[in-house]
């Protein structure tokens, strides 16, 4: 051996060795190799992370030679991989603790969600569970005991797995931003989301299996890796231990009703959790028992109960020298107690200070920054405030134990409260306290006095603003604290660029836009800014658009502009497809300007404003981030201001295929094109009646495409894709223009008074022009139907409420719900609108011959007889037979003679005469005979007299009923 292999050696063995991480593939090739690699002391890789890449190279989709992505292969290498992910959770005793990594030690890496689905869906198939059977229908009892273990223990994780959802996640603290490592994570949460929501709708029937569980008197067993062996052998080869034997690892009926699955080995007891789930169910259901010593949390709670808000205060300043109760909780108590002010009760502002103060206190003690609630409530101090908090401070604090850092916090916690008073009166009270004297020096007490002893008079003729960084105390902490404070509170960009700037130069670890949990950006937004390297720049841009996006909500506009503004002059310098999602947004923006402001009296957009909308719906830049609102706005947009020509015949092919707004608003653009052709040219109709058709059918409320994106029609004879119906009335509450308006309400009436258990009939315009049957009626939701039809007529009366046709819509709906005095009033209220207050005559297309039989069936149940015999008048044809009838009837609700003078059919009047004097009611007789005797009732008349008498009667009459029903 020459010198330098020799040194070569020395040096090598010089070291411990690490031996090499055995790569999954090595084994598929050597059969006994995942046993000896599982029991190793530390095994590399460990169990869990096995699962993850076999499941994961399992679950490889494939490339054909066309190059088109296809499902993985059902292989003998797949089968492998599957069997080997069950052996190492069979190794691992199928126990969901390690698996989930829940309270288990030295266990670094866990199963998500769809990996944990995905292995136990093996486990189902491998055992014999029938696939797309209910495990709900299946009988425990008779199955094989393998066979049931799997099917409680998939439901059992199920359990567990939606329980775990419905708790807050604590957010981890994120790394540098990659964008691949970002869409993974997003492709996961999705993929999540979906199970949870098929894991919810299942969640009953995974309850009744487990409570069936419970009720099984015999022993189950699990698979092992020995038993995975057999059954992944031929059958002539299995020896005959078959499923039903007793292979397997045994588990007792006393450990399933346990824990419903778990093992002897891991059957543990959580004592922490164990006891927060008692102490969560005595805050429901209080415990009789007096000899129990109740938690502060107990106390609390039975305190909120019973409204003993003082008691609350007491707990809270305890609670602040023993620190048990989680300032989470404290502040959740003071949310409920603000909620509950903000309904009514203004008893409890004065609590909602007390305990905020209590809060406060807490937070300076522990070195957290004064909250803004305490800002708000402390504006208006007072004598009372001012001793409330100074008590709370003295009894928060033990001056013997406390640290120098403690009594610091509250030395200057207290000279802030000074320096942000206006009244010296107030600072004197403070500064002339015990606690005060006691934590600061003499010097320090006589320095703040004078201060605030010089301050301008002026000064309290107006409120203090809030005080700028340059005033903070000199501590980094609180430095920090104030500028996160102003950052959350400011809109103007320059100030927000400021304070970052001066954030950034304290501190380069912290990433401040997630200083406020309001501050939110769309998801599809988030990856490209949190991808921006540049910690200021990434800060800045993503606060500028959460803000900007924020005021556009609560329509500060102006505010809004110089925010995206900013926002757009920033990226534009780096970024193309940041500067793209800012020019989108600043659209929606101006959209939104226009039509909250001088669109509202009817005011044309600018001719710029259309092009940018057309331009933004025509773009087809790859790899720019879309919101669907955007679309949806945009569409709306043209229909509101009426750019039919565009939608019908100038929108470019490819939008009809990919924006299923677009569709949708060709289509109301076309039908409203149409109206005034004939019945047969109305093809567009006819397609948009199968849309919504298809969108009310209970079969297609889950149907969406592979991407995750709604679809419409690609042309007429092709299958109809679908939206939800929540999307589709999202849509619509987005449109104003009534034509528009008039159709969708008038084709969704027609679609309610198809089906064939239906009474009554609702009315609307133009509803000719949609088919009248359907072929399948049993596929229609018209449940769905008529919610949809009342939210579309209260949206359109918000948007016109003098609209008659929507009125009259209004009143139908009434009338077939049996509300027969609302319907009156929309009835009544649909005339008025059109006849200037009944001063003119309304319309005969208002109030038809169907209104005014509905208007007569409204009174006759009303037991208003008397106007029924007078609304039989507005009849084309008089209805003698109804009118006397009601006439005849004497439980009238109604002033039966006091009605008389809105009669002027004489026939009514002289049976009106004949009836009271078969009554023996003379006084009745003569009114009745006094209205007949009016001259401008006389037969002779000219007709034109006798109608005037008609018309204003019929006008004092429904003028009246108004009043009545208004």
């Amino acid at each position: 051996m020459s010198a330098e292999a020799a040194d070569r050696e020395a040096a090598t063995s010089s070291r411990p060795c690490t031996p090499p991480q055995t790569c999954w593939f090595e084994f598929l090739l050597e059969e006994s190799l995942l046993e000896k690699h599982l029991r190793k002391p530390c095994p590399d890789p460990a169990p869990v992370q096995l699962i993850v890449q076999f499941l994961e190279q399992a679950s490889k989709p494939s490339v054909n030679e066309q190059n088109q992505v296809q499902p993985p292969p059902d292989n003998k290498r797949n089968r492998i991989l599957k069997l080997l992910a069950l052996k190492v959770a069979a190794h691992l005793k199928w126990d969901l603790d390690i698996l989930e990594k829940r309270c288990v030690p030295f266990v670094s890496l866990s199963l998500s969600v769809p990996v944990l689905n995905m292995l136990l869906n093996e486990l189902l198939c491998i055992s014999k569970v029938p696939p797309g059977t209910k495990h709900v229908d299946m009988d425990l009892a008779t199955l094989p005991p393998t066979t049931a273990m799997a099917i409680l223990l998939y439901n059992r994780w199920a359990i567990r797995t939606i329980v775990q959802s419905s708790f807050p996640v604590k957010q981890a603290k994120p790394g540098p931003p990659q964008l691949s490592v970002m869409n993974q994570m997003q492709q996961e949460k999705e993929l999540t989301e979906n199970i949870l929501k098929v894991l919810k709708e299942q969640a009953s029937d995974s309850i009744l299996v487990l409570e069936a569980a419970l009720k099984l008197d015999k022993d189950l067993y699990v698979h092992t890796m020995r038993t995975l062996d057999l059954l992944a052998m031929e059958p002539g080869m299995v020896n005959g231990e078959t499923e039903s034997s007793t292979a397997g690892l045994k588990i007792r009926t006393e450990e399933m009703q346990c824990q419903i699955g778990s093992l002897s080995l891991h059957c543990t007891i959580d004592e922490k959790r164990l006891a927060g789930y008692c102490q969560a169910c005595d805050v429901l259901v209080p415990s009789d028992s007096t000899s129990q010593q109740l938690t502060p949390y107990s106390q609390v709670h039975i305190c909120l109960r019973s409204g003993n808000y003082q008691d609350v205060v007491k707990i809270f300043i305890e609670d602040n020298l023993t620190f048990s109760l989680p300032v989470q909780f404290r502040q959740s108590v003071l949310r409920e107690l603000f909620q509950k002010a903000q309904q009514g009760n203004e008893a409890l502002d004065e609590i909602c200070f007390k305990v905020c103060a209590c809060n406060t206190v807490r937070d300076i003690l522990e070195g957290r920054t004064i909250g803004v609630q305490f800002n708000q409530l402390f504006l208006r101090p007072n004598k009372e405030k001012i001793d409330f908090l100074l008590e709370v401070c003295s009894r928060s604090i033990n001056l013997e134990k406390a640290s120098d850092s403690l009594k610091g916090n509250m030395a200057a916690f207290l000279k802030n409260v000074c320096l942000g008073l206006e009244d010296l009166q107030y600072v004197f009270m403070i500064s002339s306290h015990e606690l005060f004297i006691t934590l600061l020096k003499d010097e320090e007490r006589k320095l703040l006095v004078d201060q605030m002893r010089k301050r301008s008079p002026r000064v309290n003729l107006c409120i203090k603003p809030v005080t700028s960084f340059y005033d903070i105390p000199a501590s980094a902490s609180v430095n920090i604290g104030q500028l996160e404070h102003q950052l959350i509170l400011s809109v103007d960009p320059w100030r927000i660029r400021q304070i970052l700037i001066e954030l950034h130069g304290m501190t380069s670890e912290r990433q401040f836009w997630t200083v406020s949990n309001k501050w939110e950006v769309p998801s599809v937004y988030s990856g490209v800014i949190l991808g921006i390297k540049d910690n200021l720049t990434r800060d800045l841009v993503y606060i500028l658009l959460a803000k900007g996006l924020h005021c556009s909500t609560v329509k500060d506009f102006s505010h809004a502009k110089q925010l995206f503004a900013a926002c757009l002059e920033l990226v534009t310098e780096f970024s193309p497809k940041l500067r793209q999602v800012m020019l989108n947004e600043m659209l929606l923006l101006d959209i939104h300007t226009h039509e909250a402001g001088t669109g509202q009296s009817g005011e044309r957009p600018p001719s710029d404003l259309i092009s940018r909308v057309r331009g933004y719906l025509e773009m087809r830049l790859p790899d720019i981030p879309l919101r669907q609102v955007i679309a949806e706005e945009c569409v709306a947009f043209m229909l509101n201001w009426r750019e039919n020509e565009y939608l019908t015949l100038q929108v470019p092919a490819f939008l009809l295929q990919s924006n299923p707004y677009v569709k949708l608003g060709q289509l109301l653009a076309a039908t409203c094109k149409e109206l005034p052709g004939p019945k047969e040219s109305r093809r567009t109709a006819k397609d948009l009646w199968e849309v919504v058709v298809q969108i009310c059918s209970v079969s297609s409320q889950h149907k969406r495409g592979n991407d995750g994106r709604v679809s419409l029609i690609k042309q007429r004879e092709s299958t109809l894709g679908i939206m939800y119906r929540s999307e589709l009335l999202s849509f619509i509450k987005k449109l104003r223009e009534p034509l528009v308006l008039t159709i969708i309400l008038s084709l969704f009436v027609k679609l309610h008074n198809v089906r064939e258990d239906i009474v009554n009939d609702i009315t609307a315009e133009h509803i000719s022009i949609w088919p009248s049957s359907i072929p399948n009626l049993q596929s229609v939701d018209f449940e769905a139907v008529a919610i949809t039809v009342k939210e579309l007529v209260r949206y359109a009366l918000s948007i016109s409420p003098n609209n008659h046709s929507w009125l009259i819509i209004q009143a139908d709906i009434y009338f077939a719900t049996n509300q027969y005095s609302a319907a009156l009033h929309y009835y009544l209220q649909a005339g008025a609108v059109c006849s200037d207050f009944f001063n003119k005559a309304v319309p005969p297309d208002v109030y038809t011959d169907q209104v005014i039989k509905r208007m007569i069936k409204c009174c006759s149940l009303l037991n208003c007889h008397t106007q029924v015999a007078i609304l039989c008048q507005f009849l084309r044809e008089i209805d003698y037979k109804t009118a006397f009838k009601s006439l005849q009837e004497q439980n009238s609700h109604d002033a039966m003679d006091s009605y008389y003078d809105y009669i002027w059919d004489v026939t009514i009047l002289e049976y009106l005469t004949y009836l009271h004097h078969k009554r023996g009611e003379t006084d009745k007789r003569q009114i009745a005979i006094k209205a007949i005797g009016q001259t401008e009732l006389n037969a002779s008349n000219p007709e034109e007299v006798l109608q005037l008498a008609a018309q204003r009667r019929k006008k004092k009459f429904l003028q009246a009923m108004a009043k009545l029903y208004f």
